[in-house]
């Protein structure tokens, strides 16, 4: 831990948070900590108390900073990625005071979308979903790579991280992965399979250095509802989706005693 470190604290807003955040703040400046009042890229750590939601909030809002490192404190329901629960602040004090933690690396995902006018960058640290907007089924010529795949019907297409696995992909029926794997996932949302039109069924898996793309086929298809970690964007004349992984990845600070499968356990099954 670097001495007098400088710790950045953010919070949902949720009156439990807040409480959590004034105490929390107090204890660090009585360990001799500096706790920024305002989100500071140079500083040592970053903790966020809340749920889930919260924590990607705070990356996105912030551009999914490569540093500092992220903790977070569960006030939420889930807490798949928070490490701590309330109960667990002042053992996160020591622990941190003494080094007994490691960071953990995470790949985010980025989506370009490209108009007739502009192209506008989208990153995720769960998935990019795309769906046809207004219940209209998406329609996309599909390629991984530069080698075409097939023309997808059906509602959608998520793209996942290996830290997405377990969110909206899990859902979908899509493998749960771990997070130290370096690959993507592309999961399909109802597909249509007919005699007409046959859609792959299935995820499929992605080394870091492939890119997926897509074309809209018809013009009523270049129109889609686009969702970044739960962040939705409506966009119109959609000619090409691009996407795949960021070079910058996040880094969140765990436990020594961290283990991915026990939380998979406790959390989902």
């Amino acid at each position: 831990m670097p001495t007098a470190a400088s710790i950045n604290i953010t919070d949902n807003g949720h009156e439990i948070s807040k409480k959590i955040y004034r105490e929390l703040k107090q204890k660090l400046e009585n360990n001799g900590f500096t706790v920024n009042a305002q989100f500071n890229r140079e500083a040592d750590l970053t903790i966020c108390i809340g749920g889930d939601g919260a924590l990607l909030r705070m990356l996105e809002e912030n551009n999914f900073p490569t540093k500092p490192p992220v903790v977070g404190i569960n006030t939420g329901h889930l807490g798949f990625f928070q490490e701590l629960d309330v109960k667990d602040v002042d053992e996160f004090i020591f622990k941190y005071k003494s080094d007994q933690f490691v960071q953990q690396i995470y790949r985010t995902v980025y989506a370009d979308i490209s108009t007739e006018k502009e192209t506008i960058r989208l990153k995720a640290l769960n998935e990019i979903v795309f769906r046809g907007a207004e219940s209209h089924m998406a329609r996309l010529n599909i390629f991984i790579g530069e080698s075409f795949i097939e023309k997808f019907v059906g509602d959608g297409i998520s793209i996942s991280t290996p830290a997405g696995s377990t969110a909206y992909n899990y859902a979908l029926g899509g493998p749960i992965v771990d997070p130290r794997l370096d690959l993507l996932l592309v999961t399909p949302i109802a597909p249509l399979n007919t005699t007409a039109y046959r859609s792959f069924t299935s995820s499929i898996v992605l080394p870091p250095d492939l890119a997926f793309a897509a074309f809209p086929e018809y013009p009523l298809s270049r129109k889609l509802l686009i969702t970044a970690d739960g962040k939705q964007l409506n966009m119109e004349g959609i000619r090409k989706i691009r996407a795949g992984f960021n070079d910058e990845p996040i880094t969140l600070l765990r436990f020594k005693d961290y283990d991915f499968w026990r939380t998979v356990k406790g959390k989902l099954l």
